[in-house]
């Protein structure tokens, strides 16, 4: 069912695409279709394949490997080995002291492995979720800088009619000017950026070239600081304790390399051989071989192996604790530099989270000053005396309330960035994601006209 889902969200989104219209996705279904689609992560999931499969091989050396091989021919003269026609061999490891090492070291190498995926896959879930949040708020904010353009372009319209019957001058005429060509600016640049980040969200689905837009809706309520930040003791992130994990599969290879001199390797052996000298001279020079033209032989056996000297491979094992040494030191860099970075991090949320907050008393300032201008344009519509409001006040008003709702949002993204980086790194951005899917606006896929 799930694949079944997947391929008609896929069929959906190309279709509206073909069809000139933008693609509402979302959040959850962004974040399922990323984990399934994104390269980095199949890259990770590839990379524990591959750590799978060299731990079942640290176990398989103690299985018998079987081989044939065959040949005939005609030979003169001195033979120069036994004229065998084909041969059945099979061999196996019975004991080595490295081997133990080896399988732990694969075992540490897989567990490294398991945890860089989840570290890849809690990645492109942030990155993701951090996406959307800046495509919604952009989309929100382009909503409030067209509003402002229909103000702007009427407070050019009111500064001209004031200035041709002499009621102001020509510079509020340039100021009016300059703020709504700003504004016309400010439009061109957001929807740069809101071509950019559905570019990057539709790549990170695995529907390159498809104009996605974000629902609100579908975006579940973001923790507050305090409570992002409450995992905080928690020791390492996955990508810390796969680095950790890498050094001890490291260090566990490099005992066994060590352990390799003096130390005794048992392998054993069985052969089957089927031999013909009737097509040579074998038995002319080993008279002793027997009359017969054909003959069967076997043999089974335990080979004992004790290093004595071995320069190379000692030379090997002092690499291999060196660069164990190194992944060791490198994972206590990494762990150091992801303390630090949460810490700062969490020092940095609470200073948005106080930013948010002026930035959200100000646009209430701005809306009150908004509601006072419009009352006392009323009031003085049945009114001469005293310092009466004109239409141009209005305007301004208006500019400055909808300056101070971008600045708001764009101050709430950049809060609700820091929660997510947060939440990733206490290890609740996952529970934080699912809790979108139980949201009414998290529907597999919408179309909407452009």
């Amino acid at each position: 069912m799930r694949l079944g889902t997947r391929w008609a969200i896929a069929w959906m989104v190309l279709t509206a695409s073909a069809a000139g219209v933008s693609a509402q996705i979302s959040l959850s279904s962004a974040v399922d279709l990323a984990l399934k689609n994104d390269p980095k992560v199949r890259m990770s999931e590839a990379a524990v394949a591959k750590a799978q499969a060299a731990l079942e091989e640290t176990h398989d050396v103690y299985i018998p490997t079987v081989s044939a091989t065959g040949g005939y021919g005609q030979g003169f003269g001195v033979p120069t080995g036994l004229p065998i026609v084909f041969s059945l061999t099979s061999n196996s490891l019975v004991f080595n002291f490295s081997q133990h090492d080896n399988i732990r070291a694969a075992a540490s190498g897989l567990a490294a492995a398991r945890l860089a995926r989840k570290d890849m896959r809690e990645q492109v879930e942030e990155d993701v979720a951090v996406t959307y949040l800046n495509l919604d708020n952009d989309e929100r904010t382009l909503a409030t800088l067209t509003q402002e353009h229909t103000d702007a372009v009427r407070l050019v319209t009111i500064v001209q009619d004031r200035l041709s019957a002499g009621q102001d001058d020509r510079m509020s005429l340039l100021r009016a000017q300059r703020n709504e060509t700003q504004i016309e600016l400010n439009e061109l640049n957001l929807q740069d950026e809101m071509a950019a980040l559905s570019d990057h969200l539709s790549r990170l689905i695995g529907l390159p070239n498809n104009r996605l837009t974000a629902i609100s809706s579908s975006i579940p309520a973001l923790p507050s600081v305090q409570m992002a930040a409450d995992n905080e003791n928690e020791s390492d992130s996955p990508g810390v304790r796969a680095s950790v994990a890498s050094a001890k599969s490291k260090q566990e290879l490099a005992f066994g390399v060590d352990r390799y001199r003096l130390r005794p390797q048992m392998s054993f052996g069985v052969n089957y051989s089927r031999i013909d000298t009737a097509q040579d001279d074998y038995t002319t020079y080993y008279p002793g071989f027997g009359f017969h033209h054909t003959q069967n032989a076997v043999s089974v056996g335990i080979e004992l192996t004790i290093p004595l000297f071995d320069r190379r491979h000692q030379d090997e094992a002092n690499e291999a604790k060196a660069e164990a040494s190194r992944a060791y030191f490198e994972s206590e860099v990494q762990r150091d530099q992801f303390l630090e970075g949460r810490k700062k991090l969490r020092r940095s949320a609470v200073e948005l989270e106080k930013r948010s907050r002026l930035a959200e008393i100000d646009q209430n300032i701005a809306q009150e000053q908004l509601k006072a201008v419009l009352a006392q344009l009323s009031a003085d519509s049945g009114s001469s005396s005293g310092q009466q409001m004109s239409p141009e006040d209005e305007q301004n008003a208006r500019l400055k309330e909808g300056q101070q709702t971008i600045d708001l949002l764009n101050a709430q993204f950049q809060l609700s960035q820091a929660k997510v980086n947060l939440l990733r790194q206490t290890g609740q951005l996952e529970s934080w994601l699912k809790s979108a899917s139980t949201l009414p606006g998290n529907a597999p896929l919408d179309t909407v006209s452009h």
